[in-house]
């Protein structure tokens, strides 16, 4: 069993995993074989004293979850367009991110402000504004998420979620990372990255209540300045309630994560779950762990990057003192 919490991402046919020190990938190429590729974490940030802090160390993870995920996301669609030569540049990824991140907070944040404004104008008691502003928010979240599953190719997103999240548990298990073990594992995780959300929409709604009814500036700024500190926070909760799983107050306070994750994972077919062990399998040998014994041992080609003919997805060395 690692001594490490690995974490992971839905792809376009494919699952991304990531470790200490290294993300890897692993996909269904189109004509049937699945292809993989590590890279190193090396956002700048990573490995530095201060990330470990609290409160700090969420929005390392955060930045890095964004920023490799947003190109691997776009990697592992090129792959399934068979256009393995189209690399996104630094730029490109980081407009689409803004981009991103515009939106999210424009349409998550900032219209249930302007929605509840809109509707509680006339009352005295600001908390009514709040608990609208709480309760839109919470609607167009689930009514999103929704609305997306119901896209064939974003289910198949959710089949390849839930078989990220059932090898995960079948390793801190510590069994063999097989088919057959890790069907028997839920679909749902504590450290998912939509119970996190679930978790900020909650501290959102008790951090704005806290600033109050105040002119309509301060109000969107608060919006958006306090998005970090929920997410830290957040992170931290996140984390705290994953190594208290047996706690059952903390098991009600993170419920609604757990069914949340109904709507954004699913049942994976067998041949998901391959990809997903296969994505395991490569971070921990690029992490320098052992991969559990019996584990499956399926056929793999290092994925092709940057041009067709060349193969740039070279397997990493194991870190310094492994």
């Amino acid at each position: 069993m690692p001594t490490f919490s690995y974490g992971g991402q839905a792809l376009i046919e494919g699952v991304l995993m990531r470790g200490r020190d290294a993300v890897a990938v692993a996909l269904r190429h189109p004509d049937g074989h699945i292809v993989y590729a590590t890279e190193r974490l090396d956002s700048g940030f990573h490995g530095t004293r201060w990330s470990k802090w609290p409160f700090v160390r969420g929005l390392v993870v955060l930045y890095e979850t964004l920023v490799m995920g947003t190109r691997w996301l776009v990697r592992s669609a090129n792959v399934q367009a068979e256009e393995e030569g189209v690399e996104l540049g630094r730029g490109a990824v980081a407009l689409m991110l803004g981009m991103t991140l515009v939106a999210g907070v424009g349409i998550f944040f900032l219209l249930p402000l302007f929605v509840a404004s809109f509707t509680t104008g006339s009352f005295q008691n600001g908390l009514i504004q709040h608990l609208v502003e709480g309760l839109v928010r919470v609607g167009i979240f689930l009514g999103y998420l929704v609305l997306i599953g119901r896209a064939p190719d974003i289910h198949r997103v959710f089949q390849y979620h839930g078989a990220e999240h059932m090898t995960i548990h079948a390793l801190e298990a510590g069994d063999p990372l097989t088919v057959a073990k890790v069907r028997q594992y839920p679909t749902a995780h504590q450290r998912c990255g939509t119970e996190f959300l679930v978790v900020v929409i909650l501290l959102s709604i008790i951090a704005f209540s806290l600033v109050g009814r105040q002119e309509p500036l301060i109000m969107v700024g608060s919006r958006v300045l306090l998005i970090p500190v929920i997410a830290s926070v957040g992170y931290e909760i996140l984390r705290f309630g994953a190594r208290h799983r047996s706690n059952p107050i903390l098991k009600v306070l993170l419920y609604p994560g757990l069914i949340v994750q109904m709507i954004t994972t699913k049942q994976p077919s067998d041949d998901m779950i391959e990809v997903a062990i296969v994505s395991m399998e490569q971070a921990l040998e690029a992490d320098g762990e052992p991969v559990p014994a019996g584990s499956g041992d399926f056929p793999r080609e290092p994925m092709r990057i940057g041009t067709p003919a060349a193969a740039a997805a070279v397997p990493l060395d194991p870190p310094p003192g492994s």
